[in-house]
């Protein structure tokens, strides 16, 4: 009796940090997928500013003959999943790519909670939120955290609006200003963020009341994150 296909690599691709907390976050995702699923080979890879690249791993995987699947560590489906992460499979045989961890109800419920811990009510209409993500010039990416938004705002009696780091608009600043405009008493920024970083800093000058913390660390996040697997091995 032949011994069964060992099951594909995770190769858990995040963005990169020169955050330390972030960077740890981002292990911590990663072990913890591997507690919940236990047996299962997982490896870290990014996309910018840390080693090892995507590139980089994908092809060593590829040249040993070891199958992998690579989960991008990211909430929308930008530059980074449609090109970089893209182009790193398509180079190696026997990889593949997963769809990103959002959006995903999971995540909604995790801001929620975020939103909740810094005290804000989610049942006082005159608290607008304002769901900050990092930003990309792909509309998909764009479509992707309204996507997130109109999730969040099913339970949430305030208006839930958009704002961006960099490369889509409004910036984050422009929406906490529009929101106080629109007749806001409270405007709070839902940092849809994974972890600590250069994006999340900058939101504390943003002219918000209260900014949330980020996503991790969350058990929930790394349940999306073996869904997003299951199914590209499907």
């Amino acid at each position: 009796m032949t011994a069964p296909d060992p099951a594909p690599v995770l190769v858990a691709c995040a963005h990169g940090t020169r955050n330390p907390t972030g960077r740890r976050l981002i292990a911590e995702l990663a072990l913890a997928a591997r507690r919940l699923r236990p047996g299962l080979v997982t490896t870290a890879a990014f996309v910018d500013v840390q080693p090892p690249t995507v590139v980089d791993v994908v092809a060593g995987l590829s040249t040993t003959g070891q199958p992998a699947i690579v989960v991008p560590l990211l909430l929308s489906g930008g530059y980074h999943v449609h090109v970089d992460i893209a182009q790193a499979v398509a180079a190696a045989p026997g990889a593949v790519a997963a769809r990103p961890l959002g959006p995903d109800p999971r995540l909604a419920a995790v801001l929620r909670d975020r939103l909740l811990e810094a005290g804000a009510d989610a049942a006082d209409p005159r608290t607008a939120v304002v769901l900050a993500a990092a930003g990309s010039s792909d509309p998909r990416s764009v479509a992707d955290v309204e996507d997130t938004a109109a999730l969040l705002q099913r339970e949430w009696a305030g208006p839930v609006t958009t704002g961006y780091g960099s490369a889509a608009k409004p910036p984050v600043p422009d929406a906490v200003a529009a929101a106080r405009a629109a007749g806001a008493e409270r405007v709070v920024v839902a940092s849809y963020l994974l972890a600590p970083g250069h994006f999340h800093d900058k939101l504390a000058g943003a002219g918000a009341d209260v900014v949330t913390a980020p996503l991790l660390p969350d058990e929930r996040i790394a349940a999306v994150l073996l869904d997003r697997y299951d199914a590209a091995v499907g």
